[in-house]
């Protein structure tokens, strides 16, 4: 029987093993030395909760789905109902297709055509590589189209170091800006994180906090990459979640209205613009005709052997 994920395409390299899917393009598991660093699903199962997957033409929402560009007003389905939003993209449910596939690393693509709401035409590729250094993933958009077209990346990946909860797990975001959100989960200002209980510049245990946090202004260090650090100060294990200078927001969230989450796991998405950008123009890719869009983010980790 044909998975509900569709295809699915693993790779692997020494003690690391992936699967990459057809429906969405995105990750369903990643683990290491047979330990899980993503909180995935089954085979057997539909995706919940965006695990794994790639947000684009835009991350996060859109409010009331609407957004002017050129001259246009322009209309997308809302499918954050009970918000008036629109979400996460449009790719997240679509095929994607082989480009290429080997022991170590898949490459999906994908033409996204035309629609109501978005009348532009994008090549998309995701590259997803295993190697000493762990998990890459990196991301490339062509506008194919006649016409300038706005643009987004993100990814959900949702962290674990196969605690039951992350409460325990210390957490550094090397970022000194948060967005302040309406209830609908809109931006509507920032404030510096420092002396806030959504400080994270220092590695210091989650606790209690309740994370569902854009976190901006990051500082990238001498590669030119920023670190999240998660550690499991128990066991020692660690991962960091890395983003190169593309992804300017990192979206932080412990699913606490999620009972299929619930802080049992991290969302950690790197995000190129902040939530209703299409809105906002904040951070707003345009691609003119021939244009393309690349940027990269990965995975590392370490775990203590026991004994």
């Amino acid at each position: 029987m044909l998975a509900p994920s569709g295809e699915q395409f693993e790779f692997s390299f020494g003690d690391q093993r992936a699967i990459a899917v057809e429906v969405g393009g995105g990750l369903r598991a990643y683990g290491v030395g047979g330990r899980e660093v993503l909180d995935g699903y089954a085979a057997d199962a539909i995706c919940t909760s965006g695990r794994g997957q790639l947000l684009m033409p835009w991350p996060n929402r859109i409010e009331d789905g609407s957004y002017d560009f050129g001259s246009e007003r322009l209309q997308l389905a809302l499918d954050e109902p009970e918000r008036r939003n629109a979400i996460h993209g449009l790719v997240r449910w679509s095929a994607w297709k082989a480009a290429d596939h080997d022991a170590n690393r898949v490459s999906l693509a994908q033409l996204l055509h035309p629609q109501p709401g978005y009348p532009f035409t994008l090549a998309l590729r995701v590259d997803y590589m295993l190697a000493d250094d762990g998990l890459s993933v990196r991301t490339t958009a062509t506008n194919v189209g006649s016409d300038a077209c706005p643009f987004g990346c993100g990814a959900h990946p949702y962290l674990t170091l196969g605690t039951g909860s992350v409460d325990e797990l210390t957490l550094q975001v090397p970022a000194r800006t948060m967005l302040i959100s309406n209830e609908r989960s809109i931006p509507i200002g920032h404030e510096e994180v420092e002396g806030t209980d959504f400080d994270f510049l220092r590695a210091r245990a989650i606790g209690d906090t309740k994370l569902d946090t854009a976190f901006t202004t990051l500082q990238p260090g001498d590669d030119g990459v920023t670190p999240v650090e998660l550690r499991d100060p128990a066991s020692g294990n660690g991962l960091t979640l890395w983003v190169d200078e593309s992804y300017r927001y990192l979206m932080v969230f412990t699913g606490d209205a999620l009972p299929d989450v619930n802080r049992r796991a991290l969302a950690v998405e790197p995000m190129t613009c902040p939530p209703n950008a299409f809105r906002s123009g904040t951070d707003l890719i345009v691609l003119e005709p021939g244009a393309s869009w690349t940027g990269a983010w990965g995975i590392r980790s370490r775990f203590i052997q026991p004994g």
